[in-house]
């Protein structure tokens, strides 16, 4: 594993960078597809790398250690000769999903108890065996657990809860050093800065997190509610501590406003389930603007779906088409939307690396950001 700066914005403090990892590099900054249960919904893997031209794919070990299992994974020599994608993969250790099970989780020092949200069965994830379940689901980056705030939440709750952040942390960090990939290959760890919305937690976070040396740094527990401009301020100020020469992941983000800005303040790395859960719901981010396809404008519109589109679906089918798809529920409208969804966001990151290396990615940026947010 390892991470090389190629180029830096002039106008802001936007990089461009190459991160190698056992799967093949990854040019930053980038946006991860997410592939929840392992593969994207309605995407084909060949879509995902050939037409989309991911890099990257994330997956959820809360999902996968329920469905299918590691041992199902362990059979298959891992997760990425069981889905068929041989690039790099990155998972979310669970701490979010187990958040967002806030009616039936408990967390104490040991660990979490939940309830799955298949058959209520309870389990139990603690740091060492959220490293173990990593390591047999064989990404090559995986996450620390952690606890993710909720927005609000007092001071006094995000302080006890990243205190609480950093001691599991350290003991992902003694389970990771003393095991190995059962795959014969390397896999890095990433911690997460935590902290809320609070910049002297967010600053004792990114510190502690700064000074363990890792491979690359994680920033959770924002885009849960916050406002933009508390999620700018916290990001601005975690990227200032985090070392300057380890990839920036920033976790759950976002709109392509929000990833743009993102990466201006220096961040690397990027997910979100938008781009896909929104085209599913009709919303279609596209070169020109946002499009809600189900609405009656785009009936007897023939023009492509984004004739400007790196994405061949887009600039072949029709909104007309696209738009009786979604109204007949047919199975089809959610992959053209998703396809669609996923090139833009990738064409993104895309083009902020080559206004990076030419060093006109700040005013690029200030156009893009009022253009792809437009309402069509």
């Amino acid at each position: 594993m390892s991470f090389t700066l190629t180029a830096r914005d002039v106008q802001t403090k936007a990089r461009a960078g190459v991160f190698t990892t056992a799967h093949g590099n990854i040019q930053t900054p980038i946006f991860m597809p997410v592939g929840t249960l392992g593969a994207v919904k309605a995407v084909h893997i060949h879509e995902l790398n050939n037409t989309i031209q991911a890099q990257i794919m994330l997956a959820n070990t809360y999902h996968l250690y329920l469905r299918p299992g590691t041992d199902v994974l362990e059979k298959a020599g891992g997760v990425h000769r069981f889905n068929g994608w041989h690039k790099p993969i990155l998972t979310d250790s669970g701490g979010y999903q187990v958040y967002s099970l806030a009616d039936i989780r408990k967390i104490k020092e040991e660990g979490a108890e939940f309830r799955s949200h298949i058959d209520g069965s309870k389990h139990f994830f603690t740091p060492e065996n959220v490293m173990d379940i990593q390591r047999k689901i064989g990404a090559d980056i995986i996450m620390a657990f952690d606890e993710c705030t909720p927005y609000p939440c007092d001071f006094k709750y995000a302080k006890n809860s990243m205190h609480l952040t950093h001691r599991w942390l350290e003991r992902c960090v003694t389970r990771f050093n003393e095991t190995e990939c059962p795959y014969g290959y390397k896999q890095t760890l990433f911690p997460i800065v935590q902290g809320s919305v609070y910049s002297d937690l967010r600053k004792q976070s990114a510190e502690f997190v700064a000074n363990l040396w890792l491979e690359g740094n994680a920033i959770g527990g924002l885009s849960v509610g916050e406002p933009d401009d508390e999620l700018y301020a916290m990001t601005d100020l975690v990227c200032s501590i985090l070392p300057d020469d380890k990839p920036r992941y920033l976790m759950g983000v976002g709109t392509p406003a929000n990833i743009l800005e993102a990466i201006a303040l220096g961040v690397d790395m990027f997910d979100c389930v938008m781009p896909t859960r929104n085209a599913r719901n009709g919303m279609l981010f596209t070169t020109q603007g946002i499009i809600n396809i189900k609405n009656e404008k785009w009936k007897d519109d023939f023009s492509p779906i984004d004739a400007d589109s790196n994405c061949e679906l887009s600039r072949f089918h029709s909104k007309a088409f696209l738009r009786h798809l979604m109204h007949e529920k047919e199975i089809l409208a959610a992959q053209i939307a998703s396809v669609n969804n996923l090139s833009l966001y990738l064409w993104l990151v895309t083009e902020a690396r080559k206004k990076i290396e030419k060093g006109t990615f700040g005013e690029w940026k200030n156009v893009m950001v009022k253009k792809l947010m437009t309402r069509l």
